[in-house]
């Protein structure tokens, strides 16, 4: 066994690249770990369109094993790092307990659903920030325009084909855009649903607009694609109380559904507050170098780190996979130059501009910061997704190319139940168990 240990923690989009950075130059001169609580690294960016059968769930999920050459996985959850130590501790899938020193560290952990102090949603909402989330919310959706079905109470009937979707950011716009088209054809499949109303889907947000975080233009463009489609859009609205019979707006009016999904946004995994070092908002504090002040062994990067943005000073880079994956390249570059290999480099980096999946032929985007709408768009967001997965390219190519000359396959296979996805979990990458329920 090599001398010198270098942990990652998470394999997310910074963890993956920091993991694939290393690998690739050490090639066995030092033991790389990767400890993740699965064995494969998400593309999160394609999650909607697995909750809307467009994608079979492996098609997102990416081998670490078979992938990262030169890297060993531990399958675990880690939930202490003990910095004077240099030890980290973890739970394995059942159970177990593990623990190993390290030479140096990257804090890769990601991020989990951000919850607020609204009566009922804890209990009656759901995420969608694994791929567990996901695959309920498939089977749930299914489930729910089968059973309206075969309801014959119409308020009953109306109720189940009723989807609201809180929080208009990325991945709000993105599951409320596909969920439409998803509705409608299992509502066309569905003989005795003919003659119907089609499902309904609200979009809610307090700010004033769809995808407030991105340019205008991506905004107008996802707005005027979900209208089109018969999506609702209430803006500057939220969600006063959660019930099992629907949602109460903070409006007054009460809207019957068996279906809330939280996409409200995302807060940095609790173990980094439970290092104890300085955070910023919950992420951990680090240099340009992504260096934690003191611990110039400890690296972090991605979802749970405040790294100083130098195009913008005195600001922080936002929490998103275009900077995660390239502060992950950036921490294995620095590891590197930490054993000799190579100078340390600062994390710097310009925003290329963004892509939104809206599902059909419809996309907006705008890469190099010129907008584009449409089939263009749709075009420009699959080939980057294609390009910015490190694995399952032809796969996914052969899903999109299925999903454009088939119809969806409309089924539910009951893996997933509503108990194993709770809203309020530090893991929505992991279904719990019925050990877990207690």
């Amino acid at each position: 066994m090599s001398a010198l240990r270098i942990v990652i923690v998470g394999a997310g989009f910074a963890g993956y690249q920091a993991a694939r950075t290393l690998s690739r130059t050490l090639r066995g001169a030092a033991e790389i770990v990767v400890i993740n609580p699965n064995d494969y690294f998400l593309y999160l960016p394609l999650l909607p369109e697995v909750a809307a059968g467009v994608l079979e769930p492996r098609r997102v999920s990416v081998s670490l094993t078979g992938t990262l050459s030169h890297v060993r996985l531990v399958l675990g959850e880690v939930d202490s790092v003990d910095l004077a130590a240099r030890r980290v501790a973890w739970r394995d899938p059942e159970g177990g307990r593990g623990e190993m020193g390290y030479d140096r560290l990257v804090l890769s952990v990601g991020s989990v659903n951000k919850l607020l102090p609204i009566p009922g949603v804890a209990e009656h909402a759901h995420g969608f920030r694994g791929m567990p989330e996901a695959l309920y919310l498939r089977d749930h959706v299914t489930r729910q325009i089968e059973m309206a079905a075969a309801a014959e109470n119409p308020r009953e009937r109306a109720a189940r084909c009723t989807f609201v979707v809180v929080g208009a950011g990325y991945t709000g716009t993105e599951v409320a855009a596909h969920g439409v088209l998803f509705t409608d054809e299992l509502h066309r499949q569905n003989a005795a649903l003919r003659g119907e109303p089609r499902p309904r889907w609200l979009l809610l947000d307090i700010a004033p607009r769809v995808l407030p975080e991105l340019d205008k233009r991506l905004s107008r463009t996802a707005d005027r694609v979900l209208r089109d489609r018969g999506a609702e859009i209430r803006t500057r609205t939220s969600v006063k109380e959660a019930t099992s019979d629907g949602v109460l707006l903070d409006d007054g009016e009460f809207v019957e559904t068996r279906s809330l999904i939280w996409c409200v946004g995302v807060r940095p995994d609790p173990l980094v507050e439970d290092i104890g070092l300085p955070t910023e908002r919950g992420r951990l504090r680090v240099d340009q170098y992504l260096a934690v002040p003191g611990h110039p062994e400890v690296l972090a990067c991605g979802d749970a780190a405040a790294v100083p943005d130098l195009t913008r000073p005195g600001q922080f880079t936002p929490m998103t996979a275009q900077h995660a994956q390239r502060q992950g390249k950036v921490a294995g570059h620095n590891i590197l130059a930490s054993l000799g290999r190579g100078t340390p480099r600062p994390y710097k980096h310009h925003d290329l501009g963004f892509t939104v999946d809206l599902g059909g032929v419809q996309a907006a985007a705008d890469p190099l910061h010129i907008p584009l709408s449409g089939p263009i768009a749709n075009a420009v967001t699959r080939g980057y997704h294609l390009a910015a997965m490190p694995g399952n390219r032809v796969r996914v190519a052969a899903d999109w190319l299925l999903d454009a000359m088939l119809p969806r396959q409309a089924v539910q296979l009951g893996v997933v139940p509503a108990w194993a996805v709770p809203l309020d979990t530090e893991s929505p990458e992991i279904a719990h168990s019925a050990r877990d329920r207690g």
